[in-house]
């Protein structure tokens, strides 16, 4: 975390470009106060390694819903409900997560995932599985996700030293991104190879490999202050987290930028089954090799920013990336008919941006936000953000069918570079990095 003066603006902020790889020996310098990282990395191990199979299974699932019903108002359906938990729930859950137990929240959290994947499991050998059976474990699941994800960032922030915030998220993406290269061709694999039921049981057992390791790791509870816990009601908590994002303007500018842009890009990666369907005239494993060089780009990025570390002003990093990120968006969008190596290209240079967007970002969340806080205001900027979301699937999918997913691609690009340099003239968002301002 680096200090800035109060004057900060945007003109000014792009003189700090140079000095900020020069910096990063400097912050991950080991110092006696760290608190040890094996049990961090144990704990997030066994996540990564439960994610694989359950992002396969993922797409197994999707894939199943493209093949029987071929509508993009059933992908746009199924990217509503995964996200329904966190913009209805999400302050809700992040209150929630303030006052219980993390490591438990976490167990829970998994353990609800696993037994949805069972009874789904149990429909399909039974042969009676419809779409509206899958829609409803894509809610559970994402219910799962809704508390697990917040949970895990909070606990994360206890558990690594601040000055390795950033290298983390760079792991993190990177680990993502390793994910969608295994898992989208595993995916495939187990869609041709296997009933759906049986699919289902890959799921049960990698939700068992996130369980059994969180079982013997200490997760940290954070200390809250007098009286914020155990004199106020939930309630009262979940107004505390808007209040708090209330005073703070550069984090109410960064929740507008994000909105506006999942309003277009959600929809439109909702709907890339379709673009390769029908675009590419494609199937399952060309949907595969797509999101697994999607995997690649985003494991080349996050190992960049794990290693670099970004600029030393991390919002400078996540803007100019963002911009980027648009060019590369409408690239995709402008994919000719069946020329399959293009969308390739799009995707991987995508994937590889993704991370230097999301993890800077996700860094300074955690390093301004009040460990006792981070429940709240990290799924509350979730719901905020994402409360667009479902505005653009509402409208994408009527006009995919019209006028094809091309035009989503386009202007979700176009919007994502649009949004990029606006911020740049952002005074409070080039000022979000500090940590006790009220502006910021």
């Amino acid at each position: 975390m680096n200090d800035h003066h109060r004057d900060a603006s945007a003109t000014s902020a792009t003189e700090e470009l140079n000095p900020a790889s020069a910096s990063c020996s400097e912050k991950t310098e080991p110092l006696a106060t760290d608190p040890p990282l094996r049990p961090f990395f144990v704990l997030w191990g066994g996540q990564t390694l439960s994610l694989v199979g359950s992002n396969a299974v993922q797409f197994a699932l999707i894939w199943w819903l493209t093949a029987e019903t071929g509508s993009a108002t059933v992908l746009a359906m199924a990217t509503l409900f995964g996200l329904a938990p966190q913009v209805a729930l999400g302050p809700l859950i992040g209150a929630l997560i303030d006052r219980w137990n993390r490591k438990l929240v976490m167990l829970l959290a998994d353990g609800l995932i696993a037994v949805a994947s069972l009874v789904l499991a149990g429909l399909y050998i039974s042969g009676v599985a419809r779409t509206e059976h899958v829609l409803a474990l894509l809610f559970l699941r994402t219910l799962g996700g809704a508390f697990h994800a917040p949970a895990m960032m909070a606990s994360t922030t206890l558990m690594v030293p601040e000055r390795l915030f950033t290298q983390i998220q760079g792991l993190n993406q990177s680990a993502q991104g390793l994910q969608l290269i295994i898992s989208a061709p595993l995916g495939a694999l187990l869609f041709a190879l296997l009933p759906m039921g049986k699919v289902m049981f890959v799921d049960v057992g990698t939700a068992l490999i996130a369980i059994v390791p969180l079982l013997f790791i200490h997760v940290p509870q954070p200390k809250a202050k007098p009286g914020t816990v155990e004199n106020k009601t939930v309630w009262q908590e979940m107004i505390d987290g808007f209040q708090y994002l209330r005073r703070r303007s550069g984090y109410l500018t960064m929740i507008c930028l994000a909105a506006g842009i999942n309003m277009l890009l959600v929809p439109a990666f909702s709907l890339l089954p379709l673009l390769v369907l029908d675009r590419l005239q494609g199937d399952a494993a060309q949907l595969g090799w797509i999101t697994s060089v999607f995997g690649v780009g985003m494991l080349m990025g996050g190992g960049l920013l794990a290693l670099w570390g970004g600029f030393s002003r991390r919002i400078l990093t996540t803007l100019s990336a963002m911009i980027a990120m648009g060019l590369a968006v409408v690239a995709l969008g402008v994919t000719p008919a069946g020329t399959f190596w293009w969308a390739l290209g799009s995707m991987f240079a995508i994937g590889f941006i993704v991370p230097l967007v999301n993890g800077p970002l996700h860094a300074i969340i955690q390093a301004t936000i009040p460990p006792d806080f981070q429940g709240r205001v990290f799924t509350l900027i979730g719901s905020l953000a994402g409360a667009a979301a479902p505005i653009g699937l509402l409208v994408a999918a009527p006009v995919a069918e019209i006028v094809g997913v091309g035009a989503w691609y386009l202007a979700g690009g176009v919007m994502c570079v649009l949004m990029g340099i606006s911020g740049f003239f952002s005074p409070a968002l080039m000022r979000i990095e500090e940590k006790d301002g009220t502006t910021a």
